[in-house]
């Protein structure tokens, strides 16, 4: 797993005091789903296990974690740069560290390398040295001072104790959850973005189809390595009570990270396929539910694909080389379905099963078959690696119980 944080130190060569970084949210959470502040606008998925320790209830918070590991935010405004915060950051906390600029979807930001503490203070038998990784970025939310002239800054610092390697993808992975604003909710994050530039723009064929496409040279790289990524934090969570929970926010950081890479695939193929089939349904199109063409289409599409699965790693193929390829395991098809329907607005989602070792989609549309109730709805069941119809559902994976519903939107 070293090659997913070894580009992050190729490109950048005191237990924090709570009254100095904290996080600008309202002041209810509930860490098991992504947290949002109406006043600045940003979200963050924060990983299972963090509790929330200090802050002020309106700009400042800080949570801790049973690995030991912190997450440090704050919203500073009136402040006159990136560079000049992460200087000041650097000072105050005796950083040994480097920070290199960048931008981030014409946005300034920084990321800072931490390493601080003195490793040879021992306490108790452990060391006080400590490691991670920080963001600074500019938000676009005013907030209370949306009259100055320079924008709020988000500072976001993830460290733990240094030299356990499985906690270095932690630190990363909080820090690449972070949207700054709505318009980045469903674009890869700013640490991915940052060490897997997109590259220029480019076309391609998708799978088995005459259907040439846009998306960027180094898709595919970046959206795998975030599914690697995420999966070594996945394993930190091995037989832990909130191992749902942690699966479902995987799952949730390979959509965020995907949806808008395929973005130009989704619109190309919903638009071949309803026009196709107007062109040769003696259906009169009014007769047919919305969305249905499409959501039947995509699901004989992704059916279509090699199976193929990686049984010693992540064993999740990336969806940008599922789409171009044509291959994946169950749960890379079932998500490649659900950004497409969502794409041209038709409510997708997915379910997974431990103990079937299986995924499969779902959508809300009108029509027979199994179903399954997930928030309040009942969604219409999609098996993507088999070749059958809408609803159709194999009897020894059909206990419903042994199923829980991911919906991304």
């Amino acid at each position: 797993m070293k090659q997913i944080i070894d580009p992050v130190k190729s490109r950048l060569r005191s237990i924090f005091l709570f009254s100095l970084f904290f996080l600008g949210i309202s002041p209810f959470f509930i860490v098991s789903a992504p947290l949002y502040s109406p006043t600045w606008g940003f979200r963050i998925d924060i990983p299972e296990g963090y509790d929330y320790q200090d802050g002020n209830g309106k700009d400042r918070f800080s949570f801790f974690s049973s690995w030991k590991t912190s997450l440090d935010v704050a919203v500073y405004t009136g402040t006159p740069s990136v560079e000049a915060l992460t200087k000041d950051v650097q000072e105050r906390i005796g950083n040994r560290g480097e920070i290199v600029y960048f931008e981030y979807r014409n946005k300034k930001a920084a990321v800072l390398e931490l390493a601080f503490g003195d490793g040879d203070n021992r306490k108790g038998g452990e060391s006080s040295a400590l490691e991670g990784w920080g963001l600074c970025i500019e938000l676009e939310g005013g907030g209370e001072n949306s009259a100055s002239s320079s924008p709020p800054l988000l500072l976001a610092l993830a460290y733990g104790p240094a030299g356990i390697e499985e906690l270095k993808y932690l630190h990363l992975s909080v820090l690449d959850s972070i949207a700054p604003s709505d318009a980045d909710r469903y674009a890869p994050g700013p640490i991915t973005d940052f060490t897997y530039p997109r590259g220029k723009r480019i076309t391609g064929n998708l799978a088995g189809l005459d259907l040439e496409v846009s998306l960027r040279e180094f898709d595919a790289q970046g959206a795998q390595a975030l599914v690697d990524r995420e999966f070594a934090v996945l394993r930190l969570y091995g037989r832990s009570p909130l191992w749902r929970e942690a699966w479902t926010r995987f799952y949730r950081a390979i959509y965020r990270d995907s949806f808008e890479r395929l973005a130009d695939a989704a619109f190309t193929l919903e638009r071949y396929w309803n026009v196709s089939a107007w062109k040769n349904s003696a259906i009169p199109a009014s007769e047919e539910p919305q969305g249905m063409v499409v959501a039947e289409k995509a699901l004989e599409w992704v059916q279509s694909f090699t199976y193929e699965r990686d049984l010693l790693g992540s064993d999740f193929v990336n969806l940008v080389s599922a789409a171009f390829e044509g291959r994946g395991d169950c749960d890379s098809r079932a998500m490649l379905w659900a950004i497409i329907l969502e794409q041209a607005n038709i409510p997708g989602a997915i379910m997974v099963s431990a103990e079937y070792k299986h995924a499969m989609g779902l959508v809300d549309l009108p029509g027979t078959g199994a179903r399954f109730t997930h928030e309040g709805t009942r969604w219409l069941v999609a098996e993507t690696t088999a070749p059958v119809p809408l609803g159709r559902i194999r009897a020894d994976v059909s206990e419903i119980s042994r199923w829980m519903g991911i919906r991304f939107e």
